[in-house]
């Protein structure tokens, strides 16, 4: 299992790259929150920055899961980790588990400094503490959610399938975090959509022919 998650990393460390990259973009947008935040005046530079940056993130999760299988479809990986005695089950399951390392990459960083930035400058309330972990929560699951639509649609030769997932997507669950907050309601829906997501995905890489 070890050799393939190494495998899985060195043909897609483009997106660890990103990950560490976006990563840092996102922590100086929570600094530069926190350092000019006015009531009176919106965060300007926070928004500039922030906005082309989620939307790259977004694309780029979903287009990892897409360009794993893509690759696998195309460059016939799969069929040549068979004749090694090696099963679909383990193939698909480093597959993921190399998707959720860099998600983790993208966001623990994140999740670290913002925990550390509310304990430093903004008063001690009990549900700030709670806030911040339930925002890493639902954020994590979206972006697990957005990595399902790439591996679901990676068999598609058809670059435009990936795109147009993670935009519906976008639009489905920007406005129930709206609607609901970042609560438990969120989570559980996320949670019902990536296992969804997941089993499909498995059955698809079970049943197609190599």
């Amino acid at each position: 299992m070890f050799a393939l998650i190494k495998r899985e990393i060195q043909d897609h460390i483009v997106y660890f790259i990103g990950a560490a990259v976006f990563s840092a973009v996102f922590i100086i947008i929570s600094i530069s929150l926190i350092h000019q935040y006015n009531p009176k005046e919106p965060p300007v530079f926070s928004i500039a920055l922030g906005v082309p940056a989620a939307t790259i993130v977004i694309f780029g999760i979903c287009a990892m899961g897409a360009t794993q299988m893509y690759l696998d479809r195309t460059r016939k990986i799969s069929a040549l980790l068979s004749t090694l005695a090696v099963s679909r089950n383990r193939i698909l399951l480093a597959r993921i588990i190399t998707g959720i390392l860099v998600i983790l990459i993208l966001f623990v960083p994140l999740t670290i400094i913002a925990g550390i930035l509310v304990r430093l400058f903004i008063p001690p309330v009990p549900m700030f503490p709670g806030m911040v972990f339930e925002m890493s929560v639902t954020v994590f699951l979206m972006a697990f959610a957005f990595y399902c639509i790439g591996l679901q649609t990676g068999w598609n030769s058809s670059a435009i399938t990936p795109s147009l997932g993670a935009f519906f997507l976008t639009c489905i669950f920007i406005p129930l975090i709206l609607i609901k907050g970042f609560g438990v309601h969120i989570v559980v829906i996320l949670v019902l959509f990536i296992a969804a997501s997941l089993i499909r995905t498995w059955h698809t890489f079970m049943k197609t022919s190599l």
